[in-house]
């Protein structure tokens, strides 16, 4: 659920994100797709109110309802596991439910994970060790991923320098060990690691001269303006991993819900720590043949979806 200039803006973005989900699923060895839906919310309009809220979710139900299971829909940016069990009432084809009702519940703990993992192994190949500890890692977004990314963070050692455009996330940040910056110096921060966790296009042939980081890993989506912005940073010799790869702990925690045996948090987080292993293969992929990471990830997803066909 988002707000869009137009229904043309809202369609470019569900295109963008669902050839992101397709290869992120592919990628993570996933036995599931790509679709994706958006809510569209026209800018400037008031945030719609309980009710209305309520009866915008359930027409997205009865939507995904037609779809026959075709595609299931679960929370992401704009919603939360109360609104998943509003468009249950319904459908049955809903993923992310409270551990109550079932389900998984938030997967925003898992995407941190992810990214966590995808930092350490990127750590790993820039700088010859995965530990966090005494890196300096900048957080831009401190939203429900950035937030727990920049606790796990600090957790395992990092130093950690973060923003947002809320201010209120501020004293959070510092009550948890982490030093809040101006977003404007985000990019140009001195640190190892620049980790975006806030909405995509933020990397582009423009921003990333700013850049002070040399690795490059977080939780947001299509994070580069174009392809062409892979090949730019390879030549800066700035270590970027593909962020289908590094947020995919969200979707590889709703695949574990979908498994015969019921879901099982534990086997969740182990199968997201394999993000890891799978930087590391695409980063081996990528210096054999003398490719981007981008472009090693997308062949590996490609192989992936050859195999599955």
């Amino acid at each position: 659920m988002w707000r869009y200039d137009d229904s043309r803006a809202a369609l470019r973005d569900v295109l963008r994100l669902s050839r992101a989900m397709t290869f992120k699923s592919a990628v993570a060895g996933l036995p599931l797709g790509g679709g994706k839906g958006v809510i569209m919310l026209p800018l400037g309009a008031p945030t719609p109110r309980a009710r209305a809220r309520g009866n915008v979710l359930r027409d997205f139900g009865d939507t995904v309802d037609v779809l026959a299971g075709h595609y299931v829909t679960a929370e992401d940016v704009g919603t939360s596991s109360k609104d998943m069990g509003v468009i249950a009432q319904r459908t049955p084809h809903v993923t992310g439910l409270s551990r109550r009702r079932g389900g998984s519940g938030d997967p925003s703990p898992y995407t941190a994970l992810g990214v966590q993992a995808a930092i350490a192994a990127s750590c790993e190949r820039a700088f010859g060790s995965p530990t966090l500890r005494g890196r300096t890692i900048c957080v831009s977004g401190l939203g429900h991923v950035g937030m727990r990314l920049a606790k796990g963070l600090l957790r395992a050692g990092a130093t950690v320098l973060a923003t947002d455009i809320d201010p209120a996330k501020r004293e959070p940040l510092k009550t948890a060990g982490g030093r809040w910056i101006s977003t404007a110096r985000a990019l140009s921060q001195a640190a190892d690691v620049f980790a975006p966790c806030a909405m995509g296009g933020v990397l582009t042939h423009e921003t990333i001269a700013e850049l002070q980081a040399p690795v490059v890993a977080g939780a947001a989506n299509n994070q580069l303006a174009d392809d062409a912005v892979g090949e730019l940073l390879a030549r800066r010799g700035v270590l970027w991993a593909p962020d289908f790869v590094a947020n995919a702990g969200g979707i590889i925690n709703i695949a574990v819900e979908l498994d015969g045996d019921g879901y099982d948090p534990a086997r969740a987080r182990e199968r997201v720590h394999g993000i890891a292993d799978t930087l590391r293969r695409i980063y081996d992929d990528a210096e054999r043949t003398g490719a981007t990471p981008l472009a090693a990830a997308m062949e590996l997803a490609r192989l992936r979806l050859r195999e599955a066909a």
